[in-house]
């Protein structure tokens, strides 16, 4: 029988300190991680909060993507990708249907759209000289609306291969604007010729 959120904290505590900090996680130890483990502690675990807060944009008429519909660097009717500024990787996409979905409540012929430009827009970014890798990520506990995000990961930077790519991008100083601006007109351009679409919104 599945653990009870109460009882799933009792179990996290059990293996903690007197402080309720748990050890440190085995991927700080890894040649990648961007922390020394020295010094290095995690947050005291607080207790589960019941019921849950809502997400941004639960409900549509207060979703913020939604109100951005028709904001993007590629669309076809059903969704968008855009540009995210102000990152440390050399380029961040997102791409988010058009219309108010969240992963789980996704049409079947949007979750086969969906699965085929991922497909695409990983091969794009990948065919970017100075980029080894394409990461993508959907994470969704911040914003109901669904929000697909692609990471660059820069070539040769061994140390931020993986998991710990979302952590270093934070760290990073910010990638030069223009530059990502010109990478990410390379994918559209390859988006347009794969998949159709425009660089302005369709209606």
């Amino acid at each position: 029988m599945a653990l009870r959120p109460d009882e799933f904290h009792d179990h996290a505590l059990a293996a903690a300190d007197d402080e309720r900090r748990l050890p440190l996680a085995r991927m700080t130890g890894w040649e990648i991680s961007p922390f020394e483990q020295e010094g290095l502690r995690v947050t005291p675990l607080r207790p589960p909060v019941l019921p849950e807060p809502p997400r941004h944009g639960e409900d549509p008429a207060d979703c913020g993507s939604c109100g951005r519909r028709d904001e993007g660097i590629w669309f076809n009717e059903r969704w968008r990708l855009t540009r995210i500024g102000g990152r440390g990787v050399p380029l961040a996409l997102m791409l988010m249907p058009r219309e108010h979905y969240d992963m789980a409540d996704l049409p079947d012929e949007l979750a086969a759209e969906l699965g085929l430009l991922s497909v695409r827009i990983v091969r794009h970014v990948q065919a970017l000289e100075h980029i080894a890798r394409a990461h993508v990520y959907r994470l969704g506990d911040g914003g109901a609306h669904l929000h697909i995000w692609f990471f660059g990961r820069p070539q040769g930077q061994s140390q931020m291969l993986g998991s710990w790519l979302m952590v270093w991008d934070d760290l990073l100083p910010e990638y030069p604007e223009r530059v990502a601006d010109a990478d990410a007109d390379l994918v559209v351009e390859a988006l347009l010729a794969s998949s159709g679409g425009s660089r302005q919104p369709l209606s």
